[in-house]
Order: structure tokens, then C-alpha cells, then sequence
């Protein structure tokens, strides 16, 4: 299956599912579909985005080579959509140690936007956390954003995701 031949089949929604399946089977079609995803202008960008959501719940180790490419396109793009899954992604993976600085510069503007959806808040809610497991220092600041956030800004995935945070960082700032 070629670039081509994917950006075909993820024309409809009601082939997203072949091409969950087919990604599965056949991991080397992954690449191009990661390449629509990150550079792809239209809207079938953002439904590759998905896809590779979807393929991550049951091969979360396709996503691991493109880490780095999703950092880099959070550097210059700004679809909510896709900024929305590639921030999951990330969320759910480990970050090299030399994005840190970047995504938790990045994570606070999103987390502290009003102009963000609530799942973009959440997701880089939750990197901000998952660094912080690296970085120790960085806990106290986090807790007080996050609570701050809950306080002021408060949304129900924003209360959910950090009631549970906060708890967690309650017990290791102490």
C-alpha cells in the first residue's frame, strides 16, 4: 500500500477501520501514514492523526520512531486536531530528555490557554507531569499551575485529569 493508496482509503470514514487492521498487519505501511499525518495540508492530515491514534491502543511500539517528528511539527503547526492526538501521544510514551525544555515551555502555554479544547489542556497536563518524573525540581511549579488551573479555569476533564495529578504530586512535593 502506498502513500497514494492511503490517503484513498482514509477519504471516508467508513474505511478507517480496514486501515486500523490492515496498518496492523502490515506495520511497514505505518510510515506513510505517519507522513500524512505530520505533512499532509488537508484534512485528511487530521484523519491520519487519528488513525495513528487508533493503531497506538494496539501497537504502541509503531509510534515510537516519530516521536521526535511530532515534537518538531508541534514547533511549527497549530491544528487543533491533530495537535490534540499527537499530545496524547506523546503523553503516553517517553520523551527524549533533550525535548524537555521545549515541551514543558509548550505544555504550559496550552495548559494555561483558554483558546485550547479541554483535551489539549489535559494532555499536556499530563506531560507536564510525566517530565516532572524526570526532573524533580520541576513538581512544585507544576502542582501550583495545575491547581491554579483547576481553580480558575476548571473544566471536568481539567477536574479529572488533575484531581488525580495533584494528588500524586501532593504526595512526592511533601
Amino acid at each position: 500500500m502506498k502513500k497514494d493508496d492511503l490517503l484513498e482509503l482514509i477519504d471516508s470514514w467508513e474505511n478507517l477501520a480496514f486501515a486500523i487492521r490492515e496498518i496492523g498487519y502490515h506495520p511497514e505501511y505505518f510510515s506513510a501514514l505517519m507522513d500524512i499525518a505530520l505533512r499532509h495540508p488537508e484534512q485528511k492530515s487530521w484523519r491520519a492523526a487519528y488513525l495513528v491514534d487508533k493503531i497506538h491502543d494496539d501497537y504502541p511500539e509503531l509510534i515510537l520512531p516519530f516521536i521526535e517528528p511530532m515534537i518538531d511539527w508541534l514547533k511549527t503547526e497549530n491544528n487543533t486536531s491533530k495537535k490534540r492526538h499527537f499530545l496524547k501521544l506523546l503523553s503516553m510514551n517517553e520523551i527524549p530528555g533533550q525535548h524537555h525544555g521545549f515541551l514543558v515551555n509548550y505544555c504550559i502555554d496550552q495548559l494555561t490557554s483558554a483558546k485550547e479544547p479541554p483535551a489539549v489542556r489535559v494532555h499536556a497536563m499530563q506531560i507536564l507531569y510525566n517530565i516532572s518524573e524526570n526532573e524533580p525540581k520541576l513538581k512544585p511549579e507544576i502542582l501550583a499551575l495545575i491547581e491554579h488551573e483547576m481553580e480558575y479555569h476548571a473544566t471536568a476533564g481539567i477536574l479529572s485529569r488533575g484531581s488525580k495529578i495533584t494528588k500524586k504530586l501532593r504526595k512526592q512535593v511533601q
